[in-house]
Order: C-alpha cells, then sequence, then structure tokens
C-alpha cells in the first residue's frame, strides 16, 4: 500500500503534494469528496448536505499496488497512486486522480480528468489570499451526455450540455448545483461559492471563485434513484399541506384592504376555487418594518377572519431589505444583523420607500445566515403577521436583489460573500421555518424567488420570478421548471401570464393567458400573477391592470374557470404525487424520461411533462396554434384524456388542440376526472 494512502474505515484519505483527499461513503450508492491545498480537511463550512450521513453499510476499502478503492454499494471510487503505474521521486499530474465507477461492472461514470499532462492536475487552487483559492474542479467529457438540474435558468435549454451556468443568485437565475446526467450518475456542488460549471465537449469543469475546499457529492442511479438519494442527503420536503394544492390569486398590487377581500368575494360570488389571495409589496409602513401601513389596511385580523370564513388564506409579501427609516434599521445596525461590507457603508441596493417622495433609500440586507438575524426578522412577522392569523409568506427579493451584485464587497455571518453568497435564500426560508415550528405551527409553506440545495427541507417553493409575457417566455418556463425538478425541489410555479406587462384588452395577449393558465393547472403550485399594462415608475403608490381570471374577456373567462374546476377535480391526484415527493424525492413534475429512462425520445422531449405517473401534459405554445405533435414514450399505452382516442406509445402523434383543451394523455388505462362529470 503506497505510503500516500490512509484507511479511515468509513473513508479513504489520499495525503500528497501538499494536499489532503478523502472519499467517504455518504449514504446508499453515494459518495462524499474534499479536498484541501494543505493541512486537514475543514470540517465546519457551510454546505448542503445533512450533519450526519444517511444510514448505509460500511464501504469495503481496498489496495493494489497502483490504486485503492472505496465501494459503496452500486459506486465505487480509485484513487489512482502513480504516473504510468511507476512511483518516482515526484508524483505525477494523475496520481491522486479520481475515478467513479459502477461496482457491477466497473464502467465509468464520472471521472477526473487533467487539465494538462504535466501541470495543472484536475484539481486546481489558485491562492487569493488568507488562506482561501480560486478553485477548479475538471472532469472528463462524454460525448452525448446529457445533463440536467442545476436549479432554473432562462437559457431555453432542458438539457445543458455545451452551456456555462453562473453559479450566483440573481431574479429569474437560481443557482442549485444539482446535476443529473443520463449516464446513470447525480453531483451536487456541496459549496455556497460564486462561481460558475462549464458544460463543455472538451470537459466539465466547476469553478469556485474564492473557498477553501473542494467539497462534492455522487450518487449513482437513473434520475429517480438520484433524487431519492438527494433528498436523504439534504433533507425531504414536507408534505404540502392541502389547502397550498389549489388556486394562488395574485397581482401587483393590491393597494388597499377593501380592494383585496372584494376580489376573494368575487371568486365566491362566482362560485370559483379559490384558496390563497396575496398581498404584495408596498403594504407596509417602511421597507424593514414588516407591518401593515393602516391607512390602507386598517384591521388585518378582520381581514384574516373574512378570508378564513371564505376558506381562503391570505399570503403577505416579506423582503429582506431594511430602509434606513425603518423603526429597526439602528437596532439591526447596532447588533451587527445586516450582511456587512468589505468596504463602503451598509448599503446593498437603492429602493422607493413611503414618505420618500421622488428619492429612493439606500437599503441595508438582514443577514439570514446569522441566527440572531433569523430571530430578530422572525420576532416582527411573529408579532405582525402570525399574530393576525397570516401563516403564509412570499420571500421575495430573496436573492438577495443586490445593486450591483458585487458579492466579493460582501461579508455574511456565515463568511465571505465569495465563499457563500449563493446560501442566503435558503437560510432565508429556514428563518420561516424555523419561526413558524417554535410558535407551534405545523403546516410551513413560504414562496420563494430564489433557492439553494438543501431549501426543500424547510417548506421553500421557488416561482421563476420576474419573466416576459409572450409565448416565447411560456416556452423557456417549461423547461426552466422540468430542471427545477430535477434539482431536488418538488413545490414550484411560474406568473401564469408572465410578469413584465401584458394588456387584458389585447386579444393576442389574451391567448398567450388562456396557454399559460392552462399549463399552469398542471405545474406543483397553480398560481396568477404578473403586473399587467405598460410600465410604469417603480413607486409606493404603483398597481397594474386587473388581472382576475374575469379580466380577460367573454372568451377567455369560461376556459380559464374550466381549468380552475379541473384542478379542483385533480387535487386528490395532486395530493398524492406530493405525499411521494415528500416520501422518495421524485417530484410531482417530471420530465419523461423520470418514467420512461429506457425510451430515448423521451430523453430529448422539452416541450411536455408528466403530472405525477400517469397524466402526460403538452402545453400550446405557439400563437394560433390549434394543434402540435406530442411524443408519447414507449414502454405504455396512452388515451387522449378528452376524446378516449388510444395510442401505442413509442410514437410522435399530431393531436388537436383548440383554444379550451390542452392536449393531456392518460397512462396505461388510468382513470382521472379530467373531463366533468
Amino acid at each position: 500500500m503506497s505510503q500516500h494512502f490512509h484507511d479511515l474505515g468509513h473513508a479513504l484519505e489520499w495525503r500528497a503534494k501538499g494536499e489532503t483527499l478523502r472519499v467517504e461513503a455518504w449514504g446508499p450508492d453515494s459518495v462524499r469528496v474534499r479536498a484541501t491545498p494543505g493541512g486537514p480537511l475543514l470540517e465546519d463550512l457551510p454546505g448542503a448536505l445533512l450533519e450526519s450521513a444517511p444510514a448505509g453499510a460500511k464501504p469495503v476499502i481496498e489496495f493494489s499496488e497502483h490504486s485503492a478503492t472505496l465501494v459503496n454499494g452500486a459506486i465505487t471510487v480509485r484513487i489512482d497512486a502513480f504516473t504510468e503505474g511507476k512511483l518516482t521521486p515526484e508524483l505525477g499530474a494523475t496520481a491522486g486522480q479520481l475515478s467513479f465507477l459502477r461496482t457491477e461492472d466497473g464502467s465509468e461514470l464520472l471521472a477526473e480528468e487533467p487539465a494538462h499532462f504535466w501541470w495543472p492536475g484536475a484539481r486546481l487552487y489558485t491562492a487569493t489570499g488568507n488562506g482561501y483559492h480560486r478553485i477548479e474542479q475538471r472532469f472528463r467529457a462524454h460525448t452525448g451526455e446529457k445533463l440536467f438540474g442545476l436549479g432554473q435558468h432562462t437559457h431555453g435549454m432542458l438539457d445543458q450540455k455545451g452551456a456555462v451556468i453562473d453559479l450566483v443568485q440573481r431574479n429569474a437565475e437560481v443557482t442549485v448545483p444539482l446535476l443529473v446526467s443520463d449516464r446513470g450518475y447525480g453531483l451536487l456542488w456541496n459549496s455556497p461559492a460564486i462561481g460558475r460549471v462549464e458544460l463543455a465537449e472538451t470537459g466539465t469543469r466547476w469553478v469556485a471563485d474564492s473557498a477553501r475546499q473542494i467539497d462534492y457529492w455522487v450518487t449513482v442511479g437513473q434520475p429517480a434513484e438520484v433524487l431519492g438519494h438527494y433528498a436523504d442527503a439534504t433533507g425531504h420536503t414536507p408534505v404540502l399541506p392541502e389547502w397550498a394544492a389549489g388556486f394562488w390569486q395574485c397581482k401587483l398590487r393590491y393597494r388597499t384592504q377593501e380592494e383585496l377581500l372584494e376580489v376573494a368575494r368575487e371568486y365566491k360570488r362566482r362560485g370559483l376555487p379559490l384558496d390563497v389571495i396575496v398581498s404584495d409589496f408596498f403594504h407596509w409602513t417602511h421597507l424593514g418594518e414588516w407591518k401593515f401601513d393602516p391607512a390602507e389596511w386598517p384591521d388585518p385580523a378582520a381581514m384574516v377572519r373574512e378570508l378564513d370564513e371564505l376558506g381562503v388564506k391570505l399570503m403577505v409579501s416579506v423582503w429582506p431589505s431594511v430602509s434606513p427609516v425603518s423603526e429597526n434599521y439602528h437596532a439591526m445596525l447596532d447588533q451587527g444583523l445586516f450582511i456587512n461590507t468589505e468596504y463602503g457603508p451598509v448599503a446593498h441596493a437603492d429602493w422607493p420607500d413611503k414618505g420618500l417622495g421622488a428619492y429612493s433609500a439606500q437599503v441595508a440586507f438582514y443577514d439570514a445566515t446569522n441566527p440572531a438575524g433569523r430571530a430578530f426578522v422572525w420576532d416582527r412577522i411573529r408579532k405582525n403577521y402570525l399574530d393576525h392569523g397570516i401563516k403564509v409568506f412570499w420571500l421575495d427579493a430573496c436573492e438577495p436583489e443586490l445593486k450591483p451584485n458585487f458579492q466579493g464587497n460582501l461579508r455574511y455571518s456565515a463568511g465571505p460573500g465569495l465563499e457563500v453568497g449563493n446560501l442566503y435564500p435558503r437560510e432565508n426560508a429556514r428563518m420561516i421555518h424555523d419561526g413558524m415550528l417554535a410558535s407551534g405551527e405545523t403546516e410551513v409553506v413560504s414562496l420563494n424567488r430564489s433557492s439553494w440545495a438543501g431549501a426543500q427541507r424547510y417548506g421553500a417553493a421557488l416561482w421563476s420570478g420576474d419573466i416576459g409575457t409572450d409565448f416565447a417566455s411560456l416556452r423557456t418556463q417549461i423547461k426552466a421548471g422540468l430542471n427545477v425538478a430535477l434539482s431536488g425541489i418538488p413545490w414550484w410555479t411560474t406568473d401564469i401570464g408572465g410578469f413584465h406587462g401584458g394588456d387584458p384588452d389585447d386579444p393576442a395577449y389574451r391567448e398567450v393567458l388562456v396557454r399559460w393558465f392552462q399549463y399552469g393547472a398542471f405545474c406543483p403550485l397553480f398560481r396568477l400573477h404578473g403586473f399587467r399594462g405598460a410600465e410604469q415608475k417603480l413607486e409606493p403608490a404603483m398597481t397594474g391592470l386587473p388581472n382576475e381570471v374575469w379580466s380577460y374577456g367573454a372568451e377567455a373567462y369560461p376556459i380559464l374557470a374550466s381549468y380552475l374546476h379541473l384542478r379542483e377535480r385533480l387535487r386528490p391526484y395532486v395530493m398524492e404525487q406530493m405525499r411521494t415527493a415528500a416520501e422518495t424525492g421524485v417530484p410531482p413534475m417530471r420530465p419523461l424520461f423520470l418514467e420512461f429512462p429506457e425510451d430515448p425520445d423521451a430523453w430529448t422531449a422539452d416541450d411536455s411533462f408528466l403530472l405525477g405517473p400517469d397524466l402526460l401534459v403538452a402545453p400550446v405554445t405557439e400563437a394560433g396554434a390549434r394543434s402540435r405533435e406530442v411524443h408519447l414514450p414507449a414502454g405504455a399505452d396512452w388515451t387522449c384524456a378528452w376524446t378516449g382516442t388510444g395510442y401505442r406509445g413509442g410514437a410522435t402523434v399530431t393531436v388537436d388542440a383548440p383554444l379550451e383543451r390542452i392536449p393531456l394523455f392518460l397512462r396505461d388505462g388510468a382513470r382521472l376526472p379530467i373531463a366533468e362529470a
């Protein structure tokens, strides 16, 4: 056995060339890899994995003349010891190189590949000062490999092979660094550092701009198995509450208590299902006071009581930013509860606030990575919202929305901005989760504009941010939502109709809205939102045009109403999928290949999806289209849910899609209440 190897029982360690490399069993068929350029590994860095590894059998560690292996179920990891099979005075670039293999046949899943035959190796550390490094981790590319996950992006790709993905949080661009491969593995980059991943034809490279060690986790299996292992390793989502599976009504914005209540009353007068209605931003006195402005919302408790009688939950918008005129600003500043800066004042964005006239304030953000910061904000939310009966929270602008987005100047409680910046939205969701549980509440749902790995365990849903209002945006959302599902986040939604604009009186936009609404009825969360009308100045008085289902004309209204009722009929099926997600990690919204991995065409179908195992949904995403092609996966028989026409799987068919109908197909004789009884 080489002097560089060390058997730790649960892990295999390699120490050479000034580097410590550890491969550790971390749950069934899974391993965790950590490496640091000098000294012992750091054990307390923030990441996505739970503190303890999921239960599993003890790995088998073996040594040979030129390598050592760790076998953990279906995955085998080999560390090469020598260059070209010989121990030389100076170990070459391939010494200490990792290969991930299928245990059953020894075939390669994933392998490190050096950048050059001499130097650097597959792991590169470039010092940035004070013990931090710019880190690169390289892997070999495989021709034809398909790569999915990585959070939510607007590039319009389902298979992201060939893309360069920034690892940074932005509005509508969400980093969740879980990569799922059609080669039968998943890889979680277990670092919240700012950086990027390059999925090139010449190799895959993960980059952290400034961090202290490499940390990633690899598991083996088909996508459903990968997501199950991932949930075990990072935390399972709770079961979605029954009420959250219904319809959510929202717009930018309801300006008063009476305006919001009248919308809820009208839904009930019309006999339309409504489960959640939303009070958006600027309902507050000042940004960072987390309470209703009594001039516009005079009796929140009475409002909540009336909504409860109507069977409707109130969700309120909670921002992490704090205006200098907030009553909480100086106390939070004195207690060190804001994200700090390396240089300059504690100010991270300019934002309008009440009482400032035409001026904007330089606002700070509370530090969600600081337990004391989370406790302070939750205390205000509890007093000003929960004590009125409000239990659903919309965590907007939680990237956080920095202007400029310069993480290098930030210092969080958890560490420097470049090392931990992507962690923020998860810890912000944790604030709500932990506060609700401490207050005796058992159902936790927050709607977040950004996310990170592990947020699902805190009851954190994700929506796709401020997006466009055209068919091109709708097409992009389908792919984005499927990649979110493959990133371990089962609760997801879009702004139905898009966010930026859209005229309810424009026939062209009404068609977009109808087709988007049909799609939204089969998303995990069903939510109408948006800012209708022309752009206007961002100010506390702003509001958009009407955005209720009766706002889009006589032709659209009965179609929209019919899909509200269809969602109600499907609610038991939706809840069945939510329980499956909580138990197994398999999401409600599924790309076709998740259920049909043996069908090659299922891996390229990016404009349709499955809701659970039995319902194939094929949205219409072209203006004026009244038919569309649909791939029906091999391995099942399919029935049109509207007409009863049967189809054999493994074929692409053209089906009718009149304006009132989204193509839907039932698998192997499944019976779901699509048509009204």
